[in-house]
C-alpha cells in the first residue's frame, strides 16, 4: 500500500473521528439543555377547589366574634400605649438635662420608633377589617360589616367599595384578564422590545447577547428600581383607589372606588358605595377638627405618619403575596379557582411580628385564598394542612421581607402577550419556569364567584 493511500485513509479516519466527537458533543449539549429545561418546567396543578377545601380541618372554618374581638382589643390597647408614650417622651427626656444635640437625637429615635410601631399595629387593625370584609370575623354578616366599616373608615378605606373589588380579586386571582390587583403588564404594555429569537418565548434559554440587548433597552439599575419602588410604596394605595393604578387595565381610565357608577360595581351596590364614602367624610371631618383644636403637628405625628406606614405595609404585603418569578398567571383557557388560589406566596414577616401584630396575613395567605372565610387564628392549621396536601405547589420563603419586595420588583417586569400559562420575565427576558400546559379543565361546582351583595 502506497504512502499516499495510507495518508488518505489516516486523514479520512481522523475526519470520521472528529465528526463522531462533534456529534457526541452536540448530543451531550442537547441532553444538558433538555435537563436544564426539564428542571425549569412547570406543570399546572390539577386540584379542584373541593379537594383543597376538604384538605383543611373542619375546625378551621369556625368563626367567633368574641375571639376575633380580642385581637381588636389587643391592637387598640397597643396603639393607646404608644400614644401615651408619645406624649410622655419629651418630659421624660427633659428630666435628664441632655445637651441639645443629644436630646434631639434621642427624641427623634424614640418618636420614630413609636411611629413605626403605630404603623404596624394600625396595619393589624386594617387586617381585622379585611377579615370583616370576607365575613371571617364572625358568623353574623351584620356584625362583620359594622365592625369592618368602622375600622376601615378610621384608616380611610372605603369599606364596602374595597370589599367588593377585593372579592373580585379573590374570585380571579392569577387570571391575566380578570384579576384586580398587581396585574402583570404584557411585553407590549411594558414597552419591551419585540421577540427577536425563539428562545424568548418561554424565556429559559435566551442567548447572552439577546439578554444584554434587552437589559440595555429596559434598564436594570438598582437605584432606578428603588426609586420606582419607593413611589409605589408611597402612592400605590391611594392611586389604586383613585384611578385603579396596578389594577385591571381593561377598565376605563380613572376607574375608582368612590363612584357608585364605577365599572367595578353593580347597580345594587349603590347604597354601599355611598355609605363607604360617608364613612371617609366623617373621619376626615374628625381629623380636621382634631387639627384645629390640637394643632397639625399632633395630627401629623399620631395619625398621618402612621397612616402612611399602614399604606406602605398594605401595598408591600399585597405585592409580595402575588408577585414573584415562581408564580404563574393563567389565561381564561387554563384558569381555575384552585389554580388561582395557589398563585400566592406565603412569607415570614420579621419574626414574631407577622404572627402577633399582623395576624399572620403574610404567613398564611395561601390558605386565605383557598377559603377567605377562615379566621386568621385558624389559618395556621389550615396552612399546615394545605402545605402537606399540595407539596411543591405551596410557596413559602423566610427571606427578609423587604429584600423579597425589592428583588421581586426588580425581577418581575412583564409577561408575554400570548400564552395560557405565563411567568414573569426580568429585564433580560429570562423567566424562572417554562410552562407545560395540560388540557384545559373545569373546576368543581363550588360557588367561588365574586361578592354578589
Amino acid at each position: 500500500m502506497s504512502t499516499a493511500s495510507i495518508r488518505q485513509r489516516s486523514t479520512a479516519g481522523q475526519q470520521q473521528k472528529e465528526a463522531l466527537m462533534q456529534k457526541a458533543e452536540v448530543k451531550q449539549q442537547s441532553e444538558e439543555a433538555a435537563a436544564i429545561a426539564q428542571g425549569k418546567q412547570f406543570v399546572p396543578p390539577t386540584y379542584t377547589i373541593k379537594q383543597l377545601l376538604d384538605a383543611i380541618p373542619a375546625h378551621c372554618y369556625e368563626r367567633s366574634a368574641i375571639k376575633s374581638s380580642q385581637y381588636i382589643v389587643q391592637d387598640v390597647i397597643a396603639l393607646g400605649c404608644l400614644v401615651w408614650a408619645s406624649f410622655k417622651t419629651d418630659p421624660f427626656l427633659a428630666s435628664f438635662n441632655l445637651p441639645n444635640p443629644a436630646y434631639q437625637l434621642a427624641r427623634a429615635v424614640i418618636h420614630t420608633s413609636i411611629s413605626i410601631w403605630m404603623g404596624l399595629f394600625g396595619t393589624g387593625l386594617w387586617i381585622i377589617a379585611h377579615e370583616c370584609g370576607h365575613q371571617a370575623f364572625s358568623e353574623s354578616k351584620q356584625i362583620n360589616n359594622a365592625v369592618g366599616w368602622v375600622l376601615h373608615s378610621i384608616l380611610l378605606v372605603p369599606y364596602h367599595s374595597w370589599r367588593i373589588s377585593h372579592g373580585r380579586h379573590h374570585a380571579a386571582t392569577g387570571h391575566v384578564t380578570r384579576d384586580e390587583v398587581f396585574v402583570p403588564k404584557t411585553r407590549s404594555e411594558y414597552g419591551a422590545p419585540a421577540i427577536k429569537e425563539e428562545a424568548e418565548i418561554d424565556g429559559i434559554s435566551v442567548s447572552q447577547q439577546r439578554q444584554e440587548e434587552l437589559k440595555e433597552a429596559i434598564g436594570d439599575a438598582p437605584i432606578v428600581v428603588l426609586y420606582h419602588l419607593v413611589v409605589q410604596q408611597l402612592f400605590g394605595w391611594p392611586a389604586y383607589l383613585i384611578r385603579n393604578a396596578s389594577g385591571q387595565r381593561r377598565y376605563p381610565k380613572m376607574t375608582n372606588h368612590f363612584q357608585p357608577s364605577s365599572i367595578i360595581f353593580k347597580p345594587e351596590h349603590w347604597s354601599q358605595i355611598i355609605m363607604s364614602d360617608v364613612g371617609l367624610l366623617i373621619v376626615l371631618s374628625a381629623v380636621g377638627y382634631w387639627a384645629s383644636q390640637r394643632g397639625f403637628k399632633e395630627v401629623l405625628v399620631l395619625y398621618i405618619l402612621p397612616y402612611l406606614q399602614v399604606n406602605h405595609w398594605l401595598v408591600a404585603i399585597t405585592f409580595a403575596q402575588h408577585t414573584d418569578p415562581l408564580l404563574p398567571h393563567y389565561s381564561a383557557k387554563q384558569w381555575t379557582f384552585a389554580k388561582g388560589a395557589l398563585c400566592t406566596f406565603d412569607r415570614k414577616f420579621f419574626g414574631p411580628i407577622g404572627k402577633h401584630v399582623l395576624h399572620g396575613i403574610c404567613e398564611t395567605h395561601v390558605a386565605h385564598h383557598i377559603s377567605s372565610k377562615i379566621p386568621h387564628y385558624a389559618a395556621w392549621d389550615a396552612t399546615e394542612a394545605i402545605k402537606n396536601y399540595v407539596g411543591e405547589y405551596y410557596h413559602y420563603t423566610d427571606e427578609n421581607f423587604l429584600k423579597s419586595v425589592f428583588n421581586n420588583y426588580r425581577q418581575c417586569r412583564f409577561i408575554e402577550d400570548t400564552g395560557d400559562v405565563l411567568f414573569y420575565k426580568n429585564a433580560r427576558g429570562v423567566a424562572a419556569y417554562a410552562a407545560v400546559a395540560p388540557e384545559s379543565q373545569s373546576d368543581s361546582g363550588v360557588d367561588v364567584s365574586a361578592d354578589k351583595n
